[in-house]
């Protein structure tokens, strides 16, 4: 059976540079880290981010569900909301159970759950809040969006940690592609800029140690990186069948052609050092589509700024695409927004696709000797881009990649 093309008609992102797709772009396109001490992390060993400025999330959710909501729910159902207005859609006039939610997060509300821990130790069960629960568990910007959307039909979370947002892309495509339901609201959202997940990154080595000006400590594939920097954000995309799209004269910003899974099995922070699981779910997103390796015009990177993740993509990149197509990879803007941050990217990529501009890499001189990859620096890149990969690897060993075109 032959399947149907998935177009992407509405875009929606929060970021630490936007509050919104576009300036989310812009942002992104200027290069410049808005990395900066975080009061909140007084006295930890990291005590910067980057993180969701300029906007009073509830007074944007409006009336009491705000109340109900965790900030990483807060950030996805705004996201969800500039997508489905993105795509020309309104919710009072569609089938809902047509409708399905596919959104999804790596920690969910563990820093509500942290602070609500907090609250019962030291003032007892009566003083914590009567929506703790709504508050931490994972389902719930899958859930308040479709409460919000009126969507009935198939509503899901996926977990896999860094590449969640990836993962919720994949599933919304594939509820489309065997009819399951005629419009995905897909994504994924994170906030876990809190003391007790900042302590465990510096005790897993895997962020970066405070040095000077927080904005330039994000150096994806450079000589001197020093780990990642977090961050925080939601973007959501509103997927249908390109058939479906055309006939109600809706124009897709993308199409979403293949998609590929693997699991690495082999630890639960590092990546396989030979690359070759990782690689195996990048041949398997362009045999999705139908494309050569040669076909790829720009790959998003998942460049963590980590020395094992990147000296192993940037292996595994020259390996894959010889003919080294541009790269760029967000987080040096951005920082890890984790389980966001497939998503984030994903959106990211389609921008590049429509508008020809390929966003260069922050705190990047050059790639580090022995990486044979083309990195975007200084400027972003004026070339049209046709076809384009979005990679993201996550700790347990997910990765999930993406292949994304031009309609």
């Amino acid at each position: 059976m032959n399947k149907p093309a998935i177009a992407v008609t509405g875009l929606g992102m929060i970021t630490p540079v936007g509050n919104d797709t576009e300036s989310t772009w812009n942002g992104v396109c200027a290069g410049v880290s808005p990395a900066r001490t975080v009061a909140e992390l007084e006295g930890c060993e990291i005590d910067f981010a980057c993180v969701v400025d300029g906007i009073d999330l509830d007074a944007a959710i409006g009336g009491r569900a705000a109340f109900r909501m965790g900030r990483y729910v807060k950030f996805a159902v705004l996201a969800a909301r500039e997508a489905v207005a993105d795509a020309g859609l309104d919710p009072a006039r569609w089938d809902g159970g047509r409708v399905a939610v596919v959104v999804g997060t790596s920690s969910g509300g563990s820093a509500s759950l942290t602070e609500q821990a907090v609250v019962l130790e030291r003032s007892g069960a009566g003083a914590t809040s009567p929506s703790g629960i709504l508050l931490t568990i994972p389902n719930m910007p899958a859930a308040e969006i479709a409460i919000q959307m009126k969507a009935t039909g198939p509503s899901l979370a996926p977990c896999t940690a860094c590449s969640s947002g990836a993962t919720a892309l994949s599933v919304a495509r594939d509820l489309l592609a065997t009819g399951q339901c005629d419009i995905a609201i897909a994504g994924a959202t994170e906030s876990i800029v809190y003391p007790v997940a900042m302590a465990g990154f510096a005790r897993s080595g895997a962020g970066a140690r405070k040095e000077g000006d927080p904005a330039l400590l994000c150096r994806p594939f450079a000589a001197d990186r020093a780990g990642l920097v977090m961050g925080e954000g939601a973007a959501v995309m509103v997927l249908e069948r390109a058939d479906d799209a055309d006939a109600r004269g809706a124009a897709p910003r993308a199409l979403l052609a293949g998609t590929g899974a693997t699991t690495d099995a082999h630890h639960p922070i590092r990546p396989h050092p030979s690359g070759a699981v990782a690689r195996a779910a990048v041949e398997a997103a362009l045999r999705d589509a139908g494309w050569a390796a040669e076909d790829v015009e720009h790959v998003n990177a998942h460049g963590t700024a980590t020395p094992a993740n990147d000296a192993t993509e940037a292996a595994l990149i020259a390996r894959v695409y010889p003919h080294r197509p541009p790269v760029t990879a967000p987080k040096g803007v951005l920082g890890h927004c984790m389980g966001a941050a497939g998503a984030i990217e994903a959106g990211l990529t389609i921008l590049t696709l429509q508008r020809g501009v390929v966003p260069p890499i922050a705190n990047l001189d050059a790639p580090a000797p022995g990486f044979d990859i083309d990195c975007v620096t200084k400027q972003p890149l004026h070339r049209t881009v046709r076809r384009a990969v979005s990679h993201s690897f996550g700790f347990g060993g997910h990765n999930a990649v993406l292949a994304l075109q031009r309609p």
